[in-house]
């Protein structure tokens, strides 16, 4: 029986050495602190050759000149490999989108239309595109590469504050 309760008495006291959860109030304030400080109107989106950007969530503020540049960081040319940064409109049907754009090659994979708000030029590896452009009304848009195959797995939002 003892052996029983120091072996108890040891999870106890094992388990109050645990890591505490932060307060909700910690945790609020913090994200509140985060989101401030990545507001920007410069942003910096790397890619490379397993079909990944670097971030999948944009923070800017509405109202702004947005300054945006795009690196590819592999080693495929772009025919192989290719990567875009294209921002959509609010109300633009993503896959209807993405299924258009997988099309337009002689157009760098962008379809024709005005479902766009901004987008880079189409980059092999090695290469980076800047662009600047409005910040759109506040809300939430999809950007996404439009090289074929690429967009369910490069895309993200970006957050207009």
């Amino acid at each position: 029986m003892k052996k029983i309760i120091h072996f108890l008495l040891l999870g106890l006291i094992i388990n109050a050495c645990g890591e505490s959860k932060p307060s909700q109030k910690q945790t609020t304030s913090k994200t509140e602190q985060n989101s401030e400080e990545e507001l920007s109107t410069n942003i910096v989106i790397n890619s490379d050759d397993t079909m990944k950007f670097d971030k999948n969530i944009l923070l800017i503020p509405a109202g702004k000149k947005i300054t945006l540049t795009l690196n590819h960081n592999g080693k495929f040319p772009k025919v192989g490999m290719g990567h875009n940064f294209v921002l959509l409109k609010a109300d633009t049907n993503v896959s209807e989108f993405a299924e258009k754009a997988a099309m337009a090659r002689k157009t760098d994979y962008i379809p024709e239309g005005d479902q766009t708000i901004a987008y880079t030029k189409l980059l092999g590896g090695g290469e980076s595109d800047t662009i600047t452009f409005d910040a759109p009304k506040k809300g939430y848009y999809t950007f996404l590469c439009t090289f074929p195959g690429h967009w369910q797995l490069m895309k993200g939002k970006l957050i207009v504050k």
